[in-house]
C-alpha cells in the first residue's frame, strides 16, 4: 500500500483508558492513521476527544451507527478502512457486526462479545463477507511467546504433557466498583460484562495463551469460581483443571483478588523431553528447561547461531536491538502491524505472509466465549468434567 490505513474508533474517548493504548499501538509503525470516531456516548466528550486527537469535527460522530453509515457513503479514497472497537463488552457485537456488513474490517477488544451466540454470529458474518476481524489478545504479540510457539510446533519438547497458565491481579481486592472506579463498575456488572468477571476479563487471556503457544485445543474443564469480595455481583477468582486434545493436561488460575499482584501472566509448558517458561513481567526472556541439559535463556533481539536461531515469527515481531525492553505497547503494536499488513495485502490482491497473518482472529474470539460458557457451566454443575463444546 502506498498510503496509511484509515482507522475509525468506537469508544476510547478522554474518559477512557484502553483507547489511548490502542492508538499508541496502531500508530507505532506509521501504517495507520485515525480519521474518524464515535469516542463516547456523551456527545460533548466525543467531540472534545476528537479535537484533542486532531480529528475533523465533521468526522466525529454521535453514535457508532452514524459513523459507520456515513463513512460507508464517502468516496473510497476518503472513508475509513477499518473500525477499532474499545468499548465495554456489551457494546462489542453490534458495531462489529454493522461494520463488517458495511464492508469494513474490524479490530475489537476481548472478550469478543458477551455471549457465545453473538460470537458465532460474528463468525458467520466474517465468513460471509470475507472481511478481517482482529481480536486483541495482547500477550500473543510478544516475540518470545512466538518463539515458544515455534519451538513447541517444531517438536523441541516432544509430545506436550502439562500446561500451567496463570493470570493473577490484585486491583479488585476491594469493592472498587462502588468506590468510583469506572473500569471496575462495568466489568463487575453482568449486564455490561457478561456471565463471568474474572474469566471474561483475564481468564480468556490465559486460555488463549495456552492454546496459542501449544497449538492444542481445550476439550474439557473442571472449574471452581468464587466471589470473595462481599457485595460483588460476579466472580473475582477462578481455578480450572483443563484437558487438552492429544492427552495433555493443564491448570489455569485467574484471579483479581490476589492482593499485591499487578499483571503477573505466566505460562509453563512441559513435554516428554523438556519445557519452557515465559512471564509477562519479564517478557524479553524465554526459559528453556531440557531433561539432560542446563537451563537455556533465549532473549529477544539476539542473532543466535544454529541450532538456537530464533524463529521468523519471533524476529518479524522484534523491533529494537537486544537488551532494550519491549513491553505491552510493542506487543499490542505487533498485533496492529500484522493486521495492517494483512488488510493491505488483501486490498492489493496479494496473499499475506504467514507471519503477517499471525494475530488473534474471530475463531479465537468464539473459543474465548465458549471457554467462559464452559467454565461457568462447570462451576454450576455437580459433574466433575464439562465438555468444551462450540
Amino acid at each position: 500500500m502506498k498510503r496509511k490505513l484509515r482507522m475509525g474508533m468506537v469508544g476510547g474517548g478522554n474518559d477512557a483508558f484502553i483507547g489511548a493504548v490502542h492508538r499508541i499501538a496502531a500508530f507505532m509503525d506509521g501504517k495507520i492513521e485515525l480519521v474518524c470516531g464515535a469516542f463516547s456516548v456523551n456527545p460533548e466528550i466525543s467531540l472534545q476527544s476528537g479535537r484533542d486527537l486532531f480529528v475533523a469535527d465533521d468526522r466525529v460522530y454521535a453514535t457508532y451507527e452514524e459513523m459507520i453509515e456515513k463513512e460507508a457513503q464517502l468516496p473510497e479514497g476518503e472513508r475509513m478502512d477499518f473500525v477499532t472497537i474499545v468499548t465495554p463488552n456489551f457494546l462489542h457485537f453490534a458495531p462489529a457486526k454493522l461494520a463488517l456488513e458495511k464492508g469494513f474490517d474490524v479490530v475489537v477488544e476481548k472478550p469478543m462479545t458477551v455471549s457465545l451466540e453473538e460470537a458465532q454470529e460474528l463468525q458467520a458474518v466474517v465468513e460471509r463477507t470475507g472481511r478481517t476481524l482482529c481480536l486483541t489478545h495482547t500477550y500473543s504479540g510478544y516475540p518470545m511467546v512466538k518463539q515458544a510457539k515455534a519451538m513447541v510446533r517444531e517438536g523441541h519438547f516432544g509430545k506436550i504433557r502439562k500446561i500451567v497458565v496463570e493470570y493473577p491481579q490484585g486491583w479488585l481486592s476491594r469493592l472498587s466498583e462502588r468506590e468510583g472506579n469506572a473500569g471496575a463498575a462495568w466489568r463487575a456488572d453482568p449486564k455490561r460484562s457478561g456471565k463471568s468477571l474474572v474469566m471474561g476479563d483475564i481468564g480468556t487471556h490465559a486460555a488463549h495463551l495456552a492454546e496459542y503457544v501449544t497449538g492444542l485445543k481445550i476439550q474439557e474443564v473442571c472449574a471452581d469460581l468464587t466471589t470473595f469480595v462481599e457485595g460483588r455481583l460476579l466472580d473475582d477468582d477462578g481455578s480450572v483443571l483443563l484437558r487438552f486434545e492429544d492427552g495433555a493436561k493443564g491448570v489455569l488460575m485467574a484471579s483479581q483478588i490476589s492482593a499485591g499482584e499487578e499483571n503477573a501472566v505466566r505460562i509453563r509448558v512441559y513435554g516428554e523431553k523438556g519445557g519452557l517458561e515465559w512471564a509477562n513481567e519479564d517478557p524479553n526472556n524465554l526459559i528453556i528447561k531440557m531433561l539432560d541439559q542446563p537451563r537455556q535463556l533465549y532473549r529477544t533481539g539476539n542473532a543466535y547461531a544454529d541450532p538456537f536461531t530464533l524463529s521468523s515469527f519471533a524476529t518479524h515481531n522484534t523491533r529494537i536491538p537486544a537488551g532494550h525492553p519491549e513491553g505491552l505497547l510493542e506487543s499490542f503494536a505487533n498485533i496492529y502491524r500484522n493486521f495492517a499488513l494483512t488488510v493491505s495485502a488483501k486490498k492489493e490482491g496479494v496473499t499475506p505472509s504467514a507471519e503477517a497473518q499471525d494475530f488473534p482472529n474471530v475463531y479465537d474470539g468464539v473459543r474465548g466465549m465458549a471457554f467462559i460458557d464452559t467454565v461457568v457451566k462447570s462451576n454450576d454443575s455437580n459433574e466433575k468434567w464439562t465438555k468444551f463444546v462450540i
